[in-house]
């Protein structure tokens, strides 16, 4: 099991935990990727979604994507080169799977087998075979298991001072998606994707970004210890602390206090 977001590598399947953090590329062949535990965000060439367990999404060959784990997170990840798809999946419902990408939901019987599949991989992630093996019965299986997610896009506006509120007041500690979209009753994938529309981010992000600006805040005012930020901004660790802060402001927290502390 991998602690790396390999979505970039050839391995054929692979189950993967991904950080928080988005990461951003394209590659020459299409992926499948389906939750497995936890919950991930997908943007696929600007399209925003949530990826659970029992949900995935294809990208075809050369789609600008990113992606980001929330918190503990599992996923089932399949590389599918173009040839492979010519040769080895030479089925006409087969082929059609990557004619675009987009996000799906998978029924009992398909999540039943990606469970026995990907415990046997979790006990020999090294076994190559069994890797490809995994993919190629997945792929006979899938396009006749998924159904694309199709999304009703409303046309009305989240009230974000209401979610402002919520986060400034809880920053200090984890904050969900199901958080965020209880506060205006609505379910998780549609909040998601109204909020991605409206802000232009994922709430991840958002909620991401309003914690930085607040611990850049602490850092200036210098009454706070490093540690002591990132535990008042609800960070994991000191270290995923200082790697978002450096991220986004160019400088580790400590120096950039030197720079610009009162």
């Amino acid at each position: 099991m991998s602690d790396k977001p390999n979505l970039h590598s050839f391995k054929p399947s692979e189950i993967v935990k991904l950080p928080e953090y988005m990461d951003h590329h394209n590659h020459g062949y299409n992926q499948i990727v389906i939750g497995l535990s936890g919950q991930t965000e997908f943007d696929i060439e600007g399209s925003g979604n949530l990826v659970s367990p029992g949900q995935g999404c294809l990208v075809t060959a050369d789609a600008e994507h990113a992606f980001s784990g929330i918190g503990q997170n599992e996923i089932l990840v399949l590389n599918v080169p173009m040839d492979q798809i010519q040769t080895s999946y030479s089925s006409d419902n087969m082929q059609r799977l990557f004619d675009q990408s987009g996000y799906f939901n998978l029924d009992r019987q398909a999540q039943s087998l990606i469970q026995a599949l990907t415990a046997e991989m979790a006990a020999f992630p090294d076994d190559l075979l069994l890797s490809k093996a995994c993919t190629d019965t997945l792929m006979c299986v899938l396009h006749r298991h998924f159904k694309p997610l199709l999304h009703d896009r409303q046309t009305y506006r989240l009230n974000m001072d209401i979610i402002d509120q919520y986060i400034v007041q809880h920053l200090n500690r984890k904050i969900s998606v199901a958080q965020l979209a209880g506060l205006v009753f609505l379910g998780e994938s549609q909040f998601h994707l109204l909020f991605k529309a409206q802000t232009g981010v994922t709430p991840h992000q958002y909620v991401l970004k309003k914690r930085l600006e607040l611990a850049r805040d602490l850092i200036e005012e210098g009454q706070l210890s490093v540690v002591q930020v990132a535990q008042s901004t609800g960070f994991a660790s000191q270290s995923s602390f200082t790697q978002a802060f450096t991220r986004l402001f160019g400088h580790p927290p400590a120096r950039y206090r030197k720079y610009n502390g009162h």
